[in-house]
């Protein structure tokens, strides 16, 4: 036994050696243009040598290798070419892309996303919705974008443009420009692919929801014209296949379908990029400027950020489920201290994520931190990079490695699993939350306190809605993060922790790279404790119940039984939302009598009759806070009221007995 390992050993030991050498000749990076770009030339590495760089002043110039593995359908591929120019705010982009039907039907129109085009005005949906705020993020008068489309062509060179319309399927609002259909000429047949050839031009925003501008601190967030998502029948209960359109909401974040991104982005020399995915080649440099050369496969997004002040440190991590990633960082010079707190929060999140719910199947991580107001580009998720929030404050507290914590976790239910944002908001912002504190108990001792933040919910609401049905954005983000969490969290308080993780993993490994629904998690839920929770998600996932029991009423009157004085306490306990579970409720009595008792709270209300020999002082509902889903704690409790003459025959016993205790204390 022991000679076959060695021999297996030495066998992986030699496949090493050579994989490292073709890796230095170069044949590796070669191999891998031939696999994944499926429409580009192969990407060759320059191979010259090049000047160590130290590590936190300077990004290395390395090409990298992603795994031979195709994680996700790649409906559409992306090769773009896109410069800054930094004087105007300006973004110049060129475009091919590739999208291949996944459907069964033929298909004659494509839908593109044009979110610059948001901050055109402020009669645009999103401006309308958000008032210009977002979170305490406030537009500026210099805070106008937009993004126009200069030509559109078949890779025959015709024309498509004037076939290109906008579209407002949501409100009617003809002054959103978010959302453009275009009428092709042909009709796409299923499992064929169609190419276009693009260019458009982007101005970017004095920095707002998720992108622009702050002084010389650039992030381009949903920044390119987008493809739509076709969903295929099946898909979140869809029973006919079809585009699921929607305009840009004051609520909503995004949906896109997976894909392949070779993306060059031209800065001036001084500038250092953070951006989805890896380098294929080292940087250029020519005229004063510098072209970086990104690729991502298996991502539906893919975002950049830029500035000549990042302090850039970068570390090796792995563990189990992370087989090998490099965690980037830039940092703004304010934050440069807090380096190994960002990366030990990286990689806190990382090895918990990837343990807890399935392996991180990328080789990069990048964390952008923003300036000092940039907070509008700040704590934002795109598939392998994130960003903190800004270097505002020089003595943060947990909320740094909260926010790094939080958005690495979109990596998991934003960026593999791919929810529909929306439509179903919660199936992320929910599922993030929740992921996010059992990170900051588990490595930092940090626990929620569920009680006080089930008491923010003072308008609960629907989790499976439109965002943009919210009454407004404090309403969209107290349901969707915190609501939906509690929601998450009162199924592990009735299934238990280790049958909770069971279903988030079983979850996760199901749908990664698929856009499942609210009904598919509910199927994996009742897949996994063989239980149904039809009741528990009508009251708290399609509806805005929350599960608030309270003590009604207490009635307490003396009673003669055997010749002595008893005292009888009625008491009602009611249900006034929908049914967590077995409540507890205890009651308490003046001789210092504890009786504790269960109530299954499947009913509207039940009624105790006790006969005690001394009073009732008091009841009380779940003494525990065990209800993660109750947001009105002050009706848990009663005190008992003795009738008037009672209750003054009775005071005055306690008071003789009380003088009684102190005089002999007093000696």
């Amino acid at each position: 036994m022991k000679s076959r390992q060695t021999k297996h050993l030495l066998l992986f030991a030699l496949i090493a050696v050579l994989l490292g050498v073709t890796a230095q000749l170069g044949f590796g990076d070669a191999w891998v243009s031939q696999y994944t770009f499926a429409s580009a030339p192969s990407v060759k590495p320059d191979t010259s040598p090049k000047p160590a760089a130290p590590q936190g002043t300077q990004e290395p110039d390395s090409v990298m290798q992603p795994k031979p593995v195709e994680l996700s359908n790649r409906i559409a591929e992306y090769h773009i070419d896109v410069q800054l120019q930094e004087d105007t705010h300006m973004l110049l982009g060129v475009q091919t892309i590739t999208w291949t039907n996944p459907g069964k039907q033929q298909v004659s129109e494509l839908y593109f996303h044009l979110y610059p085009n948001a901050f055109q005005s402020m009669n645009s949906t999103f401006m309308r919705e958000s008032g210009g705020q977002l979170r305490n993020d406030k537009a500026t008068e210099a805070s106008i974008g937009y993004m126009r489309i200069l030509s559109l062509e078949t890779t025959e060179g015709a024309s498509l443009l004037p076939r290109l319309h906008y579209v407002q399927p949501d409100d009617g609002n003809t002054n959103d420009l978010t959302l453009a259909k275009l009428r092709l000429p042909y009709s796409v047949a299923p499992g064929t692919s169609t190419t276009l050839k693009m260019k458009f031009e982007v101005k970017l925003p004095e920095v707002f929801a998720r992108m622009g501008y702050s002084g010389n601190f650039v992030m381009a967030g949903q920044w390119f014209p987008k493809l739509c998502v076709y969903e295929q029948v099946g898909t979140r209960g869809r029973t006919t296949e079809g585009w699921n359109v929607h305009q840009y909401h004051g609520n909503s974040e995004f949906y896109s379908d997976f894909g392949i991104y070779s993306v060059k982005i031209n800065v001036p020399t001084s500038y250092k990029v953070a951006a989805t995915g890896f380098q294929t080649k080292p940087t250029v440099i020519a005229s004063g400027r510098k072209t970086y050369q990104f690729y991502a496969d298996d991502v539906h997004d893919f975002a950049w950020s830029a500035s000549p002040d990042f302090i850039y440190a970068e570390e090796p991590f792995s563990s189990e489920g992370v087989p090998g990633v490099r965690i980037k960082l830039y940092l703004d010079p304010l934050h440069a201290k807090f380096k190994d707190r960002y990366m030990h929060a990286a990689k806190s999140a990382l090895a918990k994520y990837a343990q807890w719910y399935g392996s991180y199947p990328y080789s990069t991580l990048s964390i952008v931190v923003p300036p000092k107001g940039g907070n509008g580009a700040g704590g934002m998720e795109y598939p392998t990079l994130v960003t903190s929030f800004a270097a505002e404050n020089d003595k943060p507290g947990y909320d740094l490695e909260r926010t790094v914590v939080h958005e690495i976790g979109h990596q998991y239910w934003y960026g593999m699993v791919a929810s529909n944002e929306f439509e179903e908001a919660w199936l992320d912002e929910g599922f993030t939350s929740y992921s996010e504190d059992k990170v900051m108990e588990s490595e930092y001792g940090v626990e929620p306190n569920l009680p006080v933040e089930a008491s923010y919910m003072t308008d609960p609401a629907p989790l499976k809605q439109l965002s943009w049905s919210y009454h407004n954005n404090n309403n969209y983000a107290e349901n969707v993060y915190m609501r939906a969490k509690l929601v998450l969290f009162g199924i592990e308080k009735q299934v238990g922790a280790p049958t909770m993780r069971k279903i988030m993993r079983t979850y996760f490994q199901k749908y990664k790279f698929k856009h499942p629904s609210t009904a598919d998690f509910q199927h994996i839920v009742e897949k996994v404790t063989k239980t149904k929770w039809t009741d528990y998600f009508s009251s708290f996932v399609y509806g805005n119940q929350m599960a608030d029991y309270s003590v009604e009423s207490i009635h307490l009157q003396p009673v003669k039984q055997n010749g002595s004085t008893q005292y009888e306490s009625t008491v009602l306990i009611r249900k006034q939302g929908g049914s967590f579970g077995p409540v507890t409720i205890v009651f308490q009595f003046a001789d210092g009598t504890t009786m504790p008792k269960v109530w299954d709270g499947q009913e509207a209300h039940i009624q105790y009759k006790i006969v005690h020999a001394s009073p009732l002082v008091y009841a009380v509902v779940d003494p525990k806070n065990a209800n993660m889903l109750d947001n009105k704690h002050i009706n848990n409790f009663m005190k008992a009221e003795l009738p008037e003459k009672t209750r003054t025959r009775w005071n005055i016993g306690v008071t003789k007995v009380l003088e009684g205790i102190f005089s002999a204390l007093a000696w």
